[in-house]
């Protein structure tokens, strides 16, 4: 019999006939029917889903007309970088105040003292602290400048970020140091940046300093400010060699009373100077403009936007030095859109306060995790368990579904994501390489949005990152929509351009305008077209 005159013969039931055979069914049956139709209908509504790509992942980048095969990011318009996300945000100092007025005045910055609850300086506060800092400068004879440096010179702390937008308040410029730059190479920056005043937040910090005045190896600097308790024997050692201590309660007192209005920075301005700690000679300071930071944080929000929509609820683990470009460009752009935490002591810190936004550089964090989940699988069942429950989630991310609410979760890896507080939904790592196994592990292990990056302090932080819904492993993401990509042939090493491989150049807004009083070494990082040359091998991935 031929399909049609099948199809012919067949009759469908009308609604009556639907309706009388119901009738007939059983109670326990028709109960049957509706409970199946209730479980299709909650797995249907509540079913995970795959994040959504902002983009075909199979063409991340795409070629640039008429530059060398450079390539750019395939969320932008055209081949213009991406310079600023918001039209009123284009200084760093401007992210500030809009975090004031987005937050209508939340909680700002957070600090914890051993065994005591968290503490909470509002926007508003931070704001008022600011001004003071920066009215004090200006009152001790500063003047808004592009050669007007402030050392800082503390561990991760309010007082840091308070003190760094006092600068951008009034167009001043900060200037970075930390301990493991060694005592020899801050007298070269303290020198080199004419430091003529360094905030430190202990006394010992400010006794390095004065022995360095004492020797008569920075004649520049003359006066110190501390954040953290004193004696008088310090004053006293100070007077002796010609440098004024302060406590920054009477920095803050005397900016209070000497109060000045605000000259906010230009985009073009300096913002930061960044010395990084290369292994051989002295450190080399990246001159960091407000535009090279709004650019970069910009093209973050933009790769981002539709996959992480923040709450006010959210809250930053600071966790690398702040002196650190990569946690700067983290902390002074998320006041784009919710609050900030200084944070000490780690994981005791992450279970009290709960945070749902962190980043981090991964080589010792990468060591902890391992340490905090396979020390917890020290059978054999239980390792298979884990390795069974991981292999679950990693079916779950290779159809792009991100979760922390499975099964698996629940029984297996709860107590890793209670250890962050078990509200983190964002995770950055770049700093480090990580590998590609441990770093889909992690993404299993803790269930969020897990970005990785590359970049350097030259290109304010990043220059390439991974997208949304790309939860595969070895690698560092596409071209960030701040600038293009090219790479060069090292003919030596037998890298060629054609083959996709090559040295990293970079061009855009977020490069660095050079190095400060080192124009050779300023030259050999950028060439006369604006690339930055980063000494970084890199390679295409089809």
């Amino acid at each position: 019999m031929q399909a049609h005159e099948l199809f012919r013969h067949l009759r469908m039931p009308e609604l009556g006939d639907v309706r009388q055979y119901v009738r007939t069914l059983p109670t326990n049956t028709l109960m049957g029917f509706g409970a199946f139709a209730a479980l299709t209908t909650y797995w249907y509504a509540t079913r995970p889903k795959a994040l959504k790509p902002p983009c075909d992942l199979a063409m991340q980048s795409v070629e640039v007309e008429g530059s060398e095969h450079a390539r750019r990011s395939c969320l932008l318009n055209s081949d213009e970088p991406l310079i600023y996300y918001y039209d009123d945000v284009r200084t760093a100092y401007d992210i500030f105040q809009r975090g004031v007025h987005v937050s209508n005045n939340g909680p700002c910055l957070g600090f914890r003292k051993p065994n005591q609850p968290y503490e909470w300086i509002s926007y508003k506060e931070a704001l008022d602290r600011a001004e003071c800092v920066g009215s004090a400068l200006l009152h001790r004879g500063f003047k808004p400048s592009q050669v007007q440096y402030v050392g800082i010179f503390a561990q991760n702390r309010p007082e840091w970020v308070i003190i760094e937008q006092g600068c951008y308040a009034f167009s001043l410029v900060v200037v970075p140091l930390y301990d493991t730059l060694g005592t020899e190479a801050i007298t070269y920056i303290v020198n080199k940046a004419d430091l003529s005043l360094v905030f430190c937040d202990k006394p010992d910090k400010a006794k390095l300093l004065l022995t360095s005045v004492e020797k008569g190896e920075t004649p520049v600097l003359n006066t110190i400010v501390i954040m953290e308790p004193f004696g008088i024997d310090l004053v006293e050692r100070g007077k002796k060699c010609g440098v004024e201590i302060f406590s920054m309660r009477e920095i803050e007192e005397l900016g209070r009373a000497n109060r000045q209005k605000p000259m906010p920075p230009k985009p073009e301005d300096l913002a930061i100077v960044c010395f990084t700690s290369g292994t051989t000679g002295n450190p080399k300071g990246a001159m960091i403009t407000h535009q090279n930071i709004v650019s970069n944080t910009s093209a973050f929000v933009k790769a981002t936007e539709k996959a992480f929509i923040p709450s006010s609820e959210d809250i930053l683990i600071s966790f690398l030095p702040l002196a650190h470009m990569f946690e700067r460009i983290v902390e002074v752009g998320i006041s784009l859109f919710y609050r900030t935490i200084e944070i000490y002591f780690f994981l005791q810190n992450a279970c009290l306060l709960n945070p749902s936004d962190t980043h981090y550089s991964f080589l010792p964090l990468a060591h902890m995790f391992e340490r905090l989940i396979f020390g917890q699988a020290n059978t054999s069942l239980k390792r298979w368990m884990l390795d069974f429950a991981s292999k679950r989630k990693e079916a779950e991310l290779r159809s792009g579904i991100i979760r922390n609410n499975s099964f698996w979760d629940k029984f297996i890896f709860h107590k890793i994501q209670a250890s962050l507080g078990g509200k983190v939904r964002l995770m950055i790592t770049g700093a480090a390489p990580v590998s590609a196994s441990v770093l889909t592990f992690l993404r299993t292990a803790l269930g969020c949005q897990f970005y990785e990056g590359y970049g350097q302090t030259e290109c304010t932080a990043g220059c390439s990152l991974s997208l949304p819904g790309d939860w595969t492993a070895g690698h560092v993401g596409a071209p960030m929509p701040c600038n293009i990509i090219k790479l060069v042939d090292v003919e030596e090493m037998n890298y060629l351009a054609v083959k996709g491989e090559g040295e990293v150049c970079v061009k855009g807004p977020n490069v660095f305008h050079g190095y400060l009083k080192d124009p050779e070494k300023t030259a050999e990082a950028l060439d006369k077209d604006g690339w930055l040359h980063t000494g970084d091998i890199g390679k295409w991935l089809p």
